[in-house]
Parts: structure tokens; sequence; C-alpha cells
């Protein structure tokens, strides 16, 4: 303690721990107070402390950082926290990442937060958001152990996810429900997804022509998002002749069926990668095609164009930014939100064409020649 009382400290510095040296002091050899009274010209004095928990999938968080751009627009000196499953997706807006484990939610329930903002209608989300302190509250919490919205402004999406007729009669995007919770007007702030660097990559692609990724895959359990895999098979062969790079996509479950597709097809594929590498594969294409998965949400962050193929969705839910097309079955879907299709007339999915694929994959992309690229830079650099 002797020490200490010869040194200041500035422990509401954003770069201060505790733990360990701060950044400047290691990069710098700074202090907080030098001694000659001088204050560190480091010194960035945190304003609002602001908690988000939004553990979901990785596609679910990606698709929640928009709300950033407001936060930081209106508390801009707040420190930012989030709680999260998947802290690898997180931009550096994010001042502290924090992965959904034991030693985070205990540290996390010892703070007091000026904002916190649950976006989870979980019982594990919710239970966090009534056990740590903060002074304001928005979101999602527990009533006498039952989910409940902490605020009129998130009524509406709580009664969407509670009534199927309302969640259809919805036609509000998820960005503008979750702006709406946080009591902000959405004006189309983007997903931050920063692109992803790779050196070398263990996959070649015709950069000369335009590249199309056919994610071919939707989840295990959600049998009733599947379109066969003859239409895979046509409308590969079809954007080839166009002379359009096609690349298969997917993850280990869909490995097996990629290859056989890739035969057939004459498409490209290269395997199932981990998250990183599969993100330089998306940011790769110019185009992909894909049902509603995490593909779907690392295809808009990276601001590429996309063929959204969507059938037991409320297509209103999904902000695309100008970026692409929602396509549908010409026969309704009566399975809402159904991972088995119920319907004893017909499957939905053997009523999406493959010509209409290929047409909109065309309009949004409309050579296969490569000067006619208007996307995102690709990163080639480490």
């Amino acid at each position: 303690m002797a020490l200490l009382s010869r040194l200041t400290l500035k422990t509401d510095c954003r770069h201060f721990r505790g733990d360990i040296p701060c950044t400047p002091h290691k990069q710098h050899g700074v202090h907080c107070v030098d001694a000659r009274g001088a204050v560190c010209p480091y010194y960035d004095p945190v304003g609002e402390r602001i908690l988000i928990i939004k553990l979901g999938a990785i596609g679910d968080v990606i698709r929640t950082t928009p709300l950033l751009h407001k936060l930081k627009e209106v508390y801009p000196k707040a420190k930012i926290t989030w709680l999260t499953a998947s802290p690898e997706v997180l931009p550096r807006l994010v001042d502290e990442p924090m992965p959904y484990s034991l030693p985070s939610v205990v540290s996390l329930r010892s703070r007091m937060f000026d904002l916190l903002l649950n976006l989870d209608k979980d019982q594990d989300a919710c239970a966090l958001a009534v056990q740590i302190s903060a002074k304001v509250k928005k979101g999602f919490t527990l009533k006498d152990g039952v989910i409940a919205p902490a605020t009129p402004e998130a009524e509406h999406k709580y009664a969407t996810g509670i009534f199927n007729d309302v969640s259809q009669e919805n036609r509000k995007s998820y960005p503008e429900e979750i702006f709406e919770i946080c009591g902000f007007s959405f004006n189309g702030e983007k997903y931050i997804l920063e692109p992803p660097r790779m050196q070398q990559r263990p996959w070649k692609v015709d950069r000369k022509k335009s590249v199309i990724g056919l994610n071919t895959g939707c989840g295990g359990r959600w049998t009733s998002r599947l379109w066969a895999d003859a239409n895979w098979t046509a409308l590969a062969k079809a954007l080839k002749k166009r002379g359009y790079e096609v690349v298969l996509l997917g993850g280990e479950q869909e490995h097996v069926k990629n290859k056989l597709l890739a035969r057939k097809s004459g498409a490209k594929y290269f395997g199932h990668f981990p998250l990183h590498e599969f993100t330089v594969l998306v940011n790769d294409c110019d185009l992909v095609v894909t049902a509603v998965t995490m593909a779907m949400h690392i295809t808009i962050g990276l601001g590429k164009k996309i063929v959204l193929i969507n059938n037991i969705f409320n297509k209103y839910e999904f902000e695309l930014y100008g970026q692409g097309e929602i396509l549908e079955p010409a026969k309704p879907c009566q399975c809402f939100y159904r991972p088995v299709c119920i319907n004893p007339s017909y499957t939905c999915m053997e009523h999406l064409s493959v010509d209409s694929v290929q047409g909109a994959c065309v309009r949004l992309l409309p050579s296969g020649k490569s000067a006619s690229k208007k996307t995102s830079p690709r990163r080639d650099t480490k």
C-alpha cells in the first residue's frame, strides 16, 4: 500500500485493467500520472457502462451488431461489454467481448452497469438480466420464472415469439425490432463484420470470373427448408454455362452432399472449414445463394450480394440492405417455423424453380466476367 499511495491511478480509464499493464504502458511506458504530475496522453475516461446480452448462434450475434452504430452515436464515451457464446465475431467497437462462461458470469454479477440490454428470450439470458445490476434494463427478463418483456418497447418482439399469427403479421425487420426495444429508430444501420484476412488460401477460384457461392445446407434439423439436390446441380450447371465461377459452400453436415454435387455439376468444392476460413471463402464470392443460415448473415455482413431462399419464416424479418432478393416457393408454405414439413398435399420447396433462382443471380450479378464486380474487395493480406 505504501507504493500505491505514491501512485495516482486512473481506474476509470478505458485502458486500465488492474490485473496486467495496460496497452499504452506496454507500448510507451506511460503511467496514469507521471512523476511530474502530467496525466497520461492516452487517458480515456469511460462514460456509461453498457452490457449487451446476446448469447445466441453466430448468425444471431452478427445480425445484432447494427445496434453498435447507434450505441456509439448516443453514448460516444461508453464502454460496451458483450456477453456471447460467439465472441470471435464481435467487432472492435465492442470494448469487452466476454465469452459465455462461469468466470464471465461471476465477474458480471459483481458489477454495476448504467444500461443492460438483454436481447435474448432464453431462460439463462433472462435470469442473468435479473441478477446483474444495472440502473436501466431493457429487453427481456424473468417474472416468476417466466420470460417477460422488461419494458413496453419489448412487447412487440415478445408477442411475435409466443403467437404464430402475430409473428406472421409482423412487418418489421429484426434490426427494426431490436432498435425499438432499445428505444431507438432504425435508419438502415448495417451489420458490422470485419473482413477476414488470410495470407494463403487452401483453395483456388478463377478471379477472372464473377464468383457465386451456393450454400446448400440449412442445418440438420430443418428438413422443411431443404431444396432438392437435383435443383442445386441444375443451378450450378446453368450458372457455369453463363460464365460464372460456381463454388459449393457448407459445413460438415453438407460435406458428402457437396462432394456429390461437385461431381455431378462441375462446380468447385473445397471442403468444409472452421469459421474464420469459411468467412474468408464467403468473402471470395461476389454473390451467395443460401437459405436462412449463418452463411446468410456472414454474406450480408461482408456486403456481398445475396439470393435468400425462404419458406418457413416471415420474409419481412430479413434486412438485406438492398444487396439481394428473397425468393419463396410459388405455392405457399404451410409449415411456419416448423423444422419438418407437415403439409400432406405438397412440399412447398418443390415449387421453387431453378429458373427463378438463376434469374435472381443474373439480375444481381449480370455478367460472369470479373469486370462487372462492384462488391467489397477481397482481403489478401495477413
